[in-house]
């Protein structure tokens, strides 16, 4: 498979770039900077457009969306999470998906592709604890996207699955997370390769589990 990932320098993203590539795919890898990158920065469109330029056209047979940002972690209810905040976390976790898989679209038309969206389990509203609002509420953003583009590109034959990398040792996991980046990246490649029109629009765990909505 010819695939590309948005975030690909660090955590998951890296790990799963490894992982694919591990396993006989072409991967695109991008990021904000870096040796080595394709320069993409999802919040400003023109870097979108000229990745999606340098593409030439060409069939993509997978896009995992997985570049986002948490930072409203351990903001107060009655003086933190301000309204910067919520546009930057948004503009990244919601709008930059979006963008991104909008600019690609004639790419994983001509192939017949899919989308993987990396959300979390913290998207769900049948698990709401509290804290962390602009994360849970642009994930959330991010998966009923992905479920109503799944209903969309349907017809162009083009698979769109929302998944939970589980809790994960990265940065934004911190150290004492569950799982390690690789022991993630390997359940989230056997899910894109899983990934159908059969299964479009679900919501699963890293190891394929249906998770709640």
């Amino acid at each position: 498979m010819q695939v590309l990932i948005t975030g690909a320098n660090r955590g998951v993203g890296a790990a799963l770039s490894e992982t694919l590539t591990a396993r006989g795919h072409e991967v695109t890898a991008t990021a904000r900077s870096g040796a080595g990158f394709v320069p993409l920065d999802v919040t400003r469109p023109e870097t979108i457009r000229a990745m999606a330029e340098g593409l030439g056209g060409a069939p993509l047979d997978a896009l995992v969306c997985n570049a986002g940002v948490f930072l409203d972690r351990g903001q107060d209810l009655g003086s933190g999470y301000p309204a910067d905040m919520w546009a930057e976390e948004f503009s990244v976790n919601v709008t930059g998906v979006f963008l991104t898989i909008q600019a690609l679209l004639p790419n994983l038309t001509a192939a017949g592709g899919k989308v993987m969206i990396i959300s979390s389990q913290m998207a769900s509203s049948e698990r709401a604890p509290g804290g962390s609002l602009i994360y849970r509420a642009s994930k959330a953003a991010a998966l009923n996207l992905g479920r109503n583009l799944a209903a969309d590109l349907r017809g162009a034959g083009i698979a769109v699955g929302i998944y939970h990398p589980g809790w994960v040792r990265t940065d934004m996991g911190g150290s004492g997370a569950d799982l390690s980046p690789a022991a993630a990246a390997e359940g989230l490649a056997d899910r894109l390769d899983a990934l159908t029109l059969d299964t479009t629009g679900c919501f699963e765990t890293w190891d394929g589990r249906a998770h709640p909505y």
